[in-house]
């Protein structure tokens, strides 16, 4: 949520606003409050679109759609203004997931999970297409999970059942694997569309991936009409409901009325969203936009200002996730700042608690599975990837990393190559859910689909090297040549224009080491290899603070970022606020040196990159591995590695309930160890690592490092 800003209405029809959650292609969507305290996701056209008769007449339609739908698995339309000034819609709140989010977060459903979702699904298409519209763009981010069930969002392309597109000429609002083949032709779409779109949605639900797939959107295009979906996985029974909803001619498709029967749930098949891991999900998001319905009742009565940052420091504590229906991307997470201190309170005093289990996690080694003392067999690897590599990153049961031809995807259980795409080597990449970001040899940033590797988008943005990504922008260097680089960009993810740009702090090499960088709650903190810990604001690009944490030295070290607090390593092991920089403490280190050079001098030593687990920090100073409380500073124990050591500044990591740690001197290598009793539990000999990276998921520690890329067991 973001504040108000000078341009954005204060008021439309009966609602206050009192926040921006989101914008998309044609306009922004604000949270707003009637008279009796009851909040609405107000969605409203861009100024500059209003005046475009295509434009108006799309969004007027959005509105007529939406509102000719009376459904109990459809969003409520509270009010719209259509003519004069600026169009709005305003819609209910539904807090839960979409179906992406649940089958990423949760894993595939199962058999009867299906069931419940087809049946609920058919009998709201039922209702679409009695109001005689086509929604035209069923897929599993437009359907909603609700305690009360399925709810189906985003009216923007939908079209009477005779129309034939609401788009112009030369544009294809196809989503590509779920619309039909008469959709992605170019032909009339009717209500055999959405049966099509219904079951490549249930493919996904059932089975976590795509019922058709492709290296590119064309490839996607070209499997759904001419090709034959992957439907592996489906029990025989779902294989028998879902396949005739893919059938290639509309003819040949079923009515929703009969899958409605045909599904035939069994007895307590909801129980999907009412009870277990993802109910507990839907309920805790349910609250959350319960208590933003109350705060902002009170909020508001406050002044405007403050208040408004008020209430939205306490949803983002929980993480809240709102969505706004009939607008299209209408999923935001709360993650502003000021809450964060009760957040951390919370922490669980020995360390994070583990995520949700999903499908692809392996099975951590019980006692008497390993022998203490002994490294247990790789899960799988080597396998080839590039040298000065970036942190491979987990995308659910994939692992993306750099390597020589660009990047490509390895499925997490095996190693075995899902995807592979032509980039440079030396880009690097960032993510987050559902989309990858990297630079190609002619500096376009280029966005991914992490499942597929299929580019979605290429934008000339002059990039060396990506350095980070949040939910509205991509950061990255950019330079004059390809040895040096001179600023820091912020690329808008929704304008897919260059936000801002500012000096680099370090005009060096464009290397992989040259910076690295996190981006959270309105900042970009940046650490440069010339020992500048710079934060910039993500919004303006100018900077909120700057601190020298060491002299030059031999690389850049990845900052922490946990509640409002940074934690970076380097001649001291220091906390700043993240707001405006202030030191809240610092450690010095043992084993930092500093040596003359020819032309200055270079640091050596010092405290490696953190790694946050819960109220803990975690680092190694030259021979010694140091457990650091992160509020206070104060050291709960220290475990003294190899005396010759001297491990790399890569931070350590954790997984289970085992701390990984890079060794160096003697013993060159990883130890891991039980994080609680500081046993160690095995040493692995890994020699030579260049540019070393431990990354923890899904019950496995990837290690990456002098061009190969492992998998490893974990306790």
């Amino acid at each position: 949520m973001d504040p108000l800003t000078t341009g954005d209405p204060l008021r439309l029809g009966p609602y206050r606003l009192v926040g921006v959650l989101g914008a998309g292609g044609m306009g922004k969507v604000y949270l707003g409050r009637d008279a009796d305290g009851s909040t609405a996701a107000v969605k409203v056209l861009h100024p500059e679109m209003a005046h475009d008769p295509h434009l108006a007449q799309r969004f007027v339609r959005e509105a007529q759609a939406a509102q000719a739908v009376t459904s109990p698995g459809v969003a409520r339309v509270l009010g719209a203004l259509t003519e004069g000034g600026r169009p709005w819609i305003a819609t209910e709140f539904l807090a839960g997931p979409t179906l992406t989010e649940a089958v990423e977060l949760h894993g595939p459903f199962d058999e009867s999970g299906v069931r419940a979702l087809g049946a609920a699904l058919a009998r709201t298409l039922q209702d679409i297409h009695a109001a005689g519209l086509v929604h035209r763009d069923i897929k599993p981010s437009n359907i909603v999970l609700t305690s009360a069930g399925p709810r189906v969002i985003d009216f923007g392309i939908a079209r009477p059942e005779h129309g034939l597109t609401l788009t112009t000429t030369g544009t294809n609002p196809v989503t590509p694997g779920y619309g039909a083949p008469e959709q992605v032709l170019g032909r009339r779409v009717g209500p055999p569309g959405d049966v099509f779109s219904l079951g490549a949605v249930l493919a996904f639900a059932a089975t976590g991936r795509r019922a058709y797939d492709g290296t590119d959107v064309a490839a996607v295009q070209y499997q759904v009409v001419h090709g034959e979906p992957d439907l592996r996985g489906l029990s025989e029974p779902l294989h028998a409901l879902i396949a005739p909803c893919l059938a290639r001619e509309p003819e040949h498709r079923p009515q929703p009325a009969l899958i409605t029967t045909a599904m035939a749930p069994p007895r307590g098949a909801d129980r999907v969203w009412r009870r277990g891991p993802l109910a507990a999900d839907v309920t805790r998001r349910e609250s959350d936009a319960k208590k933003l319905a109350t705060l902002t009742t009170t909020a508001v009565q406050d002044s405007p200002g403050p208040s408004r940052r008020r209430f939205v420091t306490a949803l983002a504590a929980g993480g809240v996730t709102v969505a706004a229906a009939g607008s299209a991307g209408a999923w935001w997470y709360l993650r502003d700042g000021g809450g964060s201190a009760k957040a951390a309170a919370k922490a669980d005093a020995k360390g994070d608690p583990a995520p949700p289990p999903q499908p692809w996690d392996a099975k951590p080694l019980a006692p008497g599975q390993y022998e203490e003392g002994r490294a247990p067999a790789e899960l799988w690897g080597p396998v080839n990837t590039i040298s000065f590599a970036p942190a491979p990153l987990p995308q659910r049961d994939l692992l993306v990393a750099m390597t020589m031809d660009g990047i490509a995807a390895y499925k997490v259980q095996d190693g075995s190559q899902e995807w592979q795409f032509k980039a440079d080597p030396m880009g690097r990449f960032a993510g987050r859910p559902g989309l990858v970001v990297t630079a190609d040899k002619d500096g376009r940033l280029v966005g991914l689909d992490p499942a597929t590797g299929i580019a979605q988008w290429s934008e000339p943005a002059d990039a060396k090297y990506v350095l980070a990504m949040d939910n509205d922008a991509v950061y990255y260097a950019n330079g004059a040549s390809d040895l040096h680089v001179t600023s820091v960009c912020a690329f808008d993810l929704r304008t897919r224009k260059v936000r801002w740009t500012h000096p680099h702090p370090d005009k060096g090499p464009s290397g992989s080491e040259g910076a690295l960088a996190v981006a959270a709650k309105d900042r970009l903190v940046v650490y440069a290899k010339n020992g500048t810990l710079l934060a910039l604001d993500t919004r303006t690009g100018h900077e909120a603070w700057k601190v020298a944490q060491r002299p030059q030295g031999l690389d850049a070290l990845l900052p922490a970022v946990r509640d409002d607090t940074v934690y970076a390593g380097g001649k001291t092991l220091a906390a700043h606020r993240l707001s405006d920089g202030k030191k809240l403490w610092s450690l010095p280190s043992d084993s930092f040196r500093v040596s003359p050079t020819i032309t200055s001098q270079a640091a050596f030593g010092g405290w490696s990159a953190p790694a946050v687990d819960g109220p803990y920090l975690y680092a190694t100073d030259g021979s010694r591995l140091v457990r650091v409380s992160r509020r206070k500073g104060t050291v709960d124990w220290t475990y003294t590695l190899d005396d010759r050591s001297h491990p790399p500044l890569s931070p350590p990591a954790l997984q289970g309930r085992t701390l990984w740690i890079l060794t160096g001197g003697s013993t060159p290598g990883v130890l891991t160890l039980d994080k609680e009793t500081k046993k160690p539990l095995w040493p692995y000999a890994w020699r030579n690592p260049v540019t070393p990276w431990l990354v923890g998921s899904g019950n496995r520690m990837f290690l990456s490092g002098s061009g190969t890329l492992r998998a490893m067991p974990v306790v």
